[in-house]
C-alpha cells in the first residue's frame, strides 16, 4: 500500500514541477524562461503583451508567427447564436509550461454570418455547440483580423495559492461555486478561473477591455460566504 502510494505521490510531483520550477519539462527550441503566463507586459495605455502578442491588436497571422502554425481555426456556434471565430491549439509550450491556447478573433458579426453561409461543413461538438469549417478564401482572410483574447488552460492543475504566488494578490476575488472562483486582475486584463472538479483557465485581454471577461460574471450566481 505504502508502494502504491508512493508512485502516486511520484506522478503527481512530475505533473505538478513543470508549472512551479523553472527549467523543467524544456523542449527543444523553446526558452523555458521566455512567454510564461504570468509574465505580463502592461503599457500604461490600456494595452498589453503577453507570449509575445498584443491582445485587441495582433492579427492571428501574428498569433501563427509566434506561436506555431498547427491552430485550427473555425466558427463555434451554440445553437441559434451566430457564433465566435476561434482558433485552437491542442498543446503550445508556453515557456516551460505546456498549454492548449484559444484565440478569439475579433470578427463583426455580419463577417461571421457571411462566413457562415460559405462555410464548408458543420460538425457538432459537445452537446450541441457546432464547429463550422471555413471557405479557404475566408481562412486566409482572417490572418489580418485582431484578435480580442487569448485563453490558456495549463496541463497540470493548479491551486490558487500558486496563482497567486506567480501573479499575485488579484484585485478582486468572485467565488462562484464551492470549488470555482475567478480571480480578477484588471489591470493586467487577465481573469484566472480556479476549478476544483475541473483544469483551470487563464483568460487575458488587454486591461483597457478588461469589461468583456467582468461584465459576463456579473450575471452569474455568486456564492454567499457562509453564516450569512
Amino acid at each position: 500500500m505504502k508502494f502504491a502510494l508512493s508512485i502516486i505521490a511520484l506522478i503527481l510531483l512530475a505533473l505538478i514541477v513543470p508549472f512551479l520550477i523553472p527549467g523543467v519539462a524544456k523542449q527543444e527550441g523553446v526558452d523555458p524562461n521566455a512567454n510564461l503566463p504570468w509574465q505580463v507586459e502592461v503599457d500604461g495605455q490600456g494595452g498589453s503583451k503577453v507570449f509575445g502578442l498584443q491582445p485587441g491588436v495582433s492579427t492571428l497571422g501574428e498569433v501563427r508567427q509566434k506561436l506555431g502554425q498547427e491552430i485550427d481555426v473555425a466558427i463555434i456556434a451554440e445553437p441559434n447564436e451566430t457564433g465566435a471565430l476561434e482558433g485552437y491549439y491542442a498543446q503550445v509550450s508556453l515557456g516551460f509550461v505546456l498549454a492548449r491556447v484559444i484565440v478569439t478573433v475579433d470578427a463583426p458579426e455580419a463577417a461571421i454570418v457571411a462566413m457562415r453561409e460559405r462555410a464548408l461543413k458543420a460538425q457538432h461538438m459537445e452537446s450541441t455547440t457546432r464547429k463550422i469549417t471555413l471557405h479557404p478564401d475566408d481562412l486566409a482572410a482572417v490572418d489580418g483580423m485582431p484578435v480580442r483574447a487569448i485563453s490558456v488552460i495549463p496541463t497540470v492543475n493548479l491551486d490558487e495559492a500558486t496563482v497567486i504566488q506567480r501573479f499575485g494578490p488579484p484585485g478582486e476575488r468572485l467565488a462562484v461555486s464551492e470549488k470555482r472562483v475567478h480571480l480578477l486582475y484588471p489591470d493586467k486584463g487577465l481573469d484566472v478561473v480556479v476549478d476544483g472538479d475541473g483544469k483551470e483557465l487563464l483568460q487575458y485581454v488587454a486591461p483597457r477591455q478588461f469589461a468583456l471577461l467582468r461584465e459576463p460574471l456579473a450575471r452569474l450566481p455568486v456564492e454567499k460566504p457562509a453564516g450569512r
